[in-house]
Formats: C-alpha cells, sequence, structure tokens
C-alpha cells in the first residue's frame, strides 16, 4: 500500500488490519461495505475510499489532500434526513424566489457582463438572460455559495448508508477536480449536500461541463463568472438546448377549456392550442406555428397556465422541479424586460402534509388510479391520477389539491375498500 493512503489507515489504529484486508476485495466488495456499514467507523470508511480512489487514477497528492484532515459532519446527516412537513405549494415556492429585488439586481449584471454573454451566446446559442436567471436562482447572484467544505459533506454522506454507492463517487469525482488543479480543497465550499460554486455543480456535473473561459488554465466556478457562465451555458448546449426557442409563455385559457390535455406528457403545436381558445397572456390570439408545446396549471384552473417548450424540459436537467423551470424561465423574461405574470398563483393555498399526500396516493391506488410512488411528494404523476378523479366525478380536472377533494378522495377510497370486504 502507498504510504500516504497508509497514513490514513493509522488513523485507525488497531483496526488498521481489518481495513488492509476489506481492501484486498476490491471495488465492487467496497461498494458493498460502504452500503452495509453506515457511519459505524468513519474512518474505515474513508480509507477504503482512499483505495478505491488510487484504483480509479486519482493521485496520491490529490487523495492526501482531500482526505488526510476529512471531517465527519452530524448535522449534515440530520439535513439529509430531513424532510419538509408540508408540501410546498407553486404560490409558495414562486413568490420567495421571484421578487422585485431578484428582477432588478439581474438586469444590471446582464447589463454588467453583456459582452462576456454576448460571446457565449454566440459560441453556444444559450442566451444571456437565461445564464444570468440560473445564477440568481441558485446562488443569488453569487451571494451564496453555501458554507460547507464539500470534501467533508460528501465523504459524511458516502459513508452513511443512504446513499453511499452515489456520494462516494461524487467524492472521487472532488479529487479528480482537485487533482486536475481547478481547485484546492479548502475553497472548495458549496452546498451540505456537495453541490459547488456559483451554478451549483455536483462534482460529476464539474467534470462533465465546466469549462475555462477566461484562459487561466483552471475551471473555477467559485471565483470566476466567466467559468460559471460558460460552464452553465455548456451544460444545456450538451443536454439538449434548442438555441432561438425561447422556454414557454403564461397563457390564457377559455372558461370551457379542457383541463385533461394539461401536463408535460400531452405536447400539441402552438396552432392545435390556438384552434382550441388558448390566448397570450394579453388576450391577444396566439401565433399560428407548428412548434410543439405542453399546458402547465401549477395552482390549478384559478391560477397561471403556460405553454412550455422542449427548452422546458432542458432546464428541468438541470433540476427536476416543474416549479423550478418555471421560476428560471419567468425570471430570465423579467431580466430581460418582460412584465410580470399577468395571473398570479394563489397566494392563499392551503397547507397538505406529506403525510396526508401518502393516504392520498393509497387512497387513489385503492380507486384503481396509478399515483406513482407513494412518497408523499406532489409531482407530475400524483397530479396527473388527481385529474383523472376529477373526470371520473365531473369536476374540474386541473390536477389541482385543496382540502375539500382531498376527504372527497379518501371517503371514496374507504367506501370502495368496505364494499370489497363485504
Amino acid at each position: 500500500m502507498n504510504n500516504k493512503i497508509g497514513l490514513l489507515t493509522k488513523r485507525i489504529g488497531k483496526n488498521a488490519l481489518s481495513v488492509t484486508l476489506l481492501l484486498s476485495f476490491g471495488v465492487m466488495a467496497q461498494n458493498t461495505v460502504l452500503e452495509s456499514n453506515p457511519t459505524k467507523d468513519f474512518d474505515t470508511c474513508v480509507a477504503r475510499i482512499a483505495e478505491r480512489a488510487k484504483t480509479e487514477g486519482v493521485s496520491d497528492q490529490a487523495i492526501s489532500q482531500t482526505l488526510s484532515r476529512i471531517k465527519q459532519i452530524p448535522r449534515i446527516i440530520e439535513l439529509d434526513r430531513r424532510q419538509p412537513e408540508f408540501s410546498q405549494t407553486f404560490a409558495n415556492y414562486f413568490n420567495i424566489r421571484i421578487n422585485e429585488e431578484r428582477v432588478q439586481r439581474g438586469r444590471e449584471l446582464l447589463n454588467r457582463h453583456r459582452a462576456l454573454l454576448n460571446q457565449i451566446q454566440k459560441e453556444t446559442g444559450i442566451p444571456g438572460h437565461y445564464l444570468v436567471s440560473f445564477w440568481g436562482l441558485e446562488t443569488s447572484y453569487g451571494s451564496h455559495f453555501g458554507d460547507w467544505r464539500i470534501t467533508d459533506s460528501l465523504a459524511t454522506l458516502a459513508c452513511d448508508s443512504r446513499r453511499s454507492t452515489f456520494f462516494t463517487q461524487e467524492l472521487i469525482n472532488a479529487m479528480r477536480i482537485i487533482d486536475a488543479g481547478d481547485i484546492i480543497p479548502e475553497r472548495m465550499i458549496g452546498s451540505w449536500a456537495g453541490a459547488m460554486g456559483h451554478m451549483q455543480f455536483m462534482p460529476s456535473t464539474f467534470l462533465h461541463y465546466a469549462k475555462d473561459m477566461d484562459g487561466d488554465g483552471r475551471r473555477d466556478l467559485w471565483g470566476s463568472v466567466s467559468d460559471a457562465f460558460g460552464s452553465a451555458a455548456n451544460f444545456l448546449r450538451q443536454v439538449g438546448w434548442i438555441p432561438g426557442l425561447e422556454w414557454g409563455q403564461e397563457v390564457r385559457l377559455p372558461e370551457t377549456f379542457d383541463y385533461t390535455l394539461a401536463g408535460r406528457g400531452q405536447m400539441l403545436s402552438q396552432s392545435e392550442w390556438a384552434k382550441s381558445g388558448v390566448l397570450t397572456a394579453s388576450g391577444a390570439p396566439l401565433p399560428l406555428s407548428e412548434q410543439k408545446v405542453a399546458l402547465l396549471i401549477p395552482s390549478g384552473h384559478q391560477g397561471p397556465a403556460f405553454l412550455v417548450t422542449r427548452n422546458f424540459q432542458v432546464i428541468m436537467r438541470w433540476n427536476r422541479s416543474e416549479y423550478y423551470a418555471i421560476s428560471v424561465g419567468h425570471l430570465a423574461d423579467r431580466i430581460a424586460g418582460g412584465s410580470a405574470l399577468h395571473r398570479l398563483p394563489l397566494s392563499d393555498a392551503i397547507k397538505i402534509s406529506r403525510e396526508q399526500i401518502r393516504q392520498l396516493q393509497k387512497d387513489l391506488l385503492t380507486l384503481g388510479i396509478d399515483a406513482g410512488e407513494i412518497d408523499g411528494v406532489l409531482g407530475s404523476a400524483t397530479r396527473q391520477a388527481i385529474s383523472h378523479f376529477q373526470q371520473s366525478t365531473q369536476r374540474i380536472a386541473d390536477g389541482y389539491l385543496d382540502h375539500t377533494l382531498l376527504i372527497a378522495i379518501r371517503e371514496a377510497a374507504q367506501s370502495k375498500s368496505s364494499l370489497s370486504s363485504n
């Protein structure tokens, strides 16, 4: 065993012999051990990760730099286990993130970096106002990267049982970034879950998409706004961004609209939506186009409606949340000079707990309606199932959940269960 890796095993004291034996089983065995022994022996886990990093080609120097002063942080495990008690509504999510201060700051920064952003758009096709929007939502324009040492965060999560395999690889990826000379461990700061720099890239995303835009020989997503913008644009382009296509737009729906047409899974041409009575947000006729778009109504039929393009799906490759992607798109529009929403999301939206949503998902399944995984998350599959129930009971099938509907579904499931048991 290399001397520097040996120094790590010496930290373990009387367990050093058992560590050496464990290392001999190879990478597959190491994965199994990491998953079956959470944080019982952090030093043993770190020694195994060191050996695995060496087998994957990470230099001894980078391994030593990263792991010689690594710390386990119990608070990170607490954060990883914590789930919000209530399901967040679109109104709560959107209103927290989109405000006049963020819009005005975004416009200032778009003007300040216009030359750089124009160059990036010419090379990648990604408009600057989108990049500034991502920047604003991820780190409030670089004002808050997070204050956790990424290597400590990743090591803590790698040596925990819940997602050991994923975070072990991310820690090794972080070592590769250090090995390449892009950053030193002390400056690798970010979120408790391992997201880093201006755009909150995970190490794996960094390795695949980070670019050195300022030509200093390093991909510095912490200290270089140029590198951050260039890397974000490279990611979006590589995962499918279509140059010249916007993310979507707010629209108005006719009173007799068929809400079963809503959802990302149903894309119609803009001309077809126009024929169904859909108008622009200002009330003008929707321009005729064969461009395929889908309709989203995140607050139900009383809230705003959006037609979204394939580039909306690309935004969701960054963060798989419709709420996030709508916020990115709308903030980008506002930064570019667009107006606020014509129809605001319901500000008095109800609070429904995750446990209530789990019960709802079970009830829908009892009624023969697939709501996806029973996970307490009000995602697109569950909203589609709610819409199916609404349609079958002659309600407006907008997929929006309120307490009245929650009770109706519960009672219908109890009634069906009672009939089945008789």
